[in-house]
């Protein structure tokens, strides 16, 4: 998911890369509960013919699969966010501390290809720095645009 902030008078002007979630929390919780409940009415029918152990290999089951999904969900919150405000363009890892920076007027954006996909890069003074890796191919196309259009506005500005 690509969003770009509109701009605002005295804010800097910020793009979000985000992954695609297709369930709330909410959502998740409903999903491991009604998994869990399938699996632990299908294994207590199992033991009612004789397989005394179904139950809890069900239960085993159900933890392992709700914790899985929970850390998939998780990942879904990682995203990155480009924040390009006066002389400086500086990309954000999130969750974390991490941070690259660049100055606007130098940065080109590309779209490579590679291994079998495209590849959302920024290049600036021989330094490259791949973004929105877990995009699609349409949202990475859609980011460059979005990227492009912001430091041509950046670029056209009058410098201090």
């Amino acid at each position: 998911m690509v969003v770009l902030r509109p701009a605002i008078a005295g804010l800097p002007r910020v793009v979000w890369l985000r992954p695609n979630r297709a369930l709330s929390r909410r959502g998740l919780h409903r999903l491991s509960w009604s998994l869990a409940a399938l699996s632990i009415s299908v294994a207590c029918i199992c033991a009612w013919q004789g397989n005394v152990f179904a139950p809890v290999f069900a239960l085993l089951e159900s933890v392992a699969v709700a914790s899985l999904l929970g850390l998939a969900w998780r990942a879904g919150g990682h995203g990155e966010r480009i924040v390009v405000e006066g002389d400086k363009l500086e990309v954000q890892w999130l969750p974390g501390r991490r941070r690259a920076s660049f100055q606007p007027y130098w940065v080109r954006v590309r779209l490579l290809p590679g291994n079998g996909r495209q590849r959302l890069v920024l290049k600036s003074h021989g330094r490259e720095l791949e973004i929105g890796a877990f995009l699609g191919e349409e949202e990475k196309v859609e980011a460059s645009r979005k990227l492009m259009v912001l430091l041509a506005e950046i670029n056209d500005q009058p410098r201090r």
